[in-house]
């Protein structure tokens, strides 16, 4: 707003301005120094993480903790887990939700209020931990990536905000499609979907990162380490070096557990962050364009 409009505008709305301004700044800052203070400690030496408690910037740069974390040779092989299942997750999770979504917004499906009573019931009652772990075991999926995969599929929260997205849609363009000859599986591909690329950035984003930081799962479901994710193996991670530490181990070989922790949190979030201004851009539209409508 230029100074001009804010001259033109009463003294209160001035005042609202301001004060709305600041708090707003005040609220980023809050968020963000937390971050900031996160990766400035995983980049400073022990000494000063000693010393310090809260760190903005490093006096002395250090990548030990980073050296440590890098030299675990299975940090590699669960981060390969990690993004493969972050994909392969990402897009059964999407094409399942967009499909149940779009069947669930089309008013003559036969059943359709009873299967919306049942997405909303899921959101407030569950089975629960055993009776979810006794039917992964039954069908076969323990120490299988398809038990990091199958039982998070569909989340009901996502579903409906797809759903009313479609619900939004004039039903003037299936009719018109219809009329031309397309089916209902070629209307959903042809025309409902490339309507829906905001809704569809949105929810990816969100299902992206529920599979990235998939933890509880991998710890129930799967006992080969060699199939564990990257969350499971960095706490492995600190777990190990605050032993070490604690049974006497000179600090200059190992970085102080706080540190690596730091550099833990680091590079389970910045991938997240990477990805994150990719889809940025349609990330409001798909949200609002999904609750607008119930």
């Amino acid at each position: 707003m230029s100074q001009s409009q804010l001259k033109k505008e009463p003294l209160g709305s001035r005042l609202f301005t301001i004060i709305n301004s600041a708090l707003l700044a005040l609220i980023a800052l809050a968020c963000l120094l937390p971050f900031v203070n996160v990766f400035a400690s995983s980049f400073a030496s022990t000494q000063e993480v000693v010393e310090k408690k809260f760190i903005l910037f490093p006096t002395t740069f250090s990548l030990d903790a980073y050296r440590y974390i890098l030299s675990t040779p299975t940090l590699f092989r669960g981060l390969a887990v990690s993004i493969g299942v972050t994909a392969v997750g990402t897009i059964v999770s999407m094409a399942l939700t967009a499909l149940m979504a779009y069947g669930l917004s089309r008013k003559y499906l036969a059943g359709r209020d009873f299967i919306n009573f049942i997405v909303v019931f899921s959101m407030l009652f569950s089975g629960g931990m055993i009776p979810t772990f006794l039917v992964v075991k039954y069908f076969g999926l323990i120490d299988s990536y398809w038990s990091l995969i199958l039982p998070v599929a569909i989340n009901a929260f996502n579903l409906i905000i797809m759903r009313n997205f479609f619900q939004a849609l004039p039903d003037a363009l299936e009719e018109s499609a219809k009329i031309d000859g397309s089916n209902d599986f070629g209307v959903f591909i042809k025309i409902m979907l490339p309507l829906a690329l905001p809704s569809i950035a949105t929810l990816s984003l969100f299902y992206g990162v529920a599979y990235w930081n998939t933890y509880m799962n991998a710890i129930l479901y799967v006992t080969d380490s060699t199939k564990w994710p990257i969350q499971v193996l960095l706490r492995q991670i600190v777990i190990v070096s605050s032993g070490m530490q604690s049974e006497g181990s000179p600090v200059d070989v190992i970085p102080p557990a706080q540190t690596i922790k730091m550099a833990v949190i680091v590079i389970a979030t910045v991938p997240m962050l990477i990805a994150y201004p990719f889809v940025q851009k349609h990330f409001t539209k798909g949200a609002l364009l999904g609750s607008v409508k119930g």
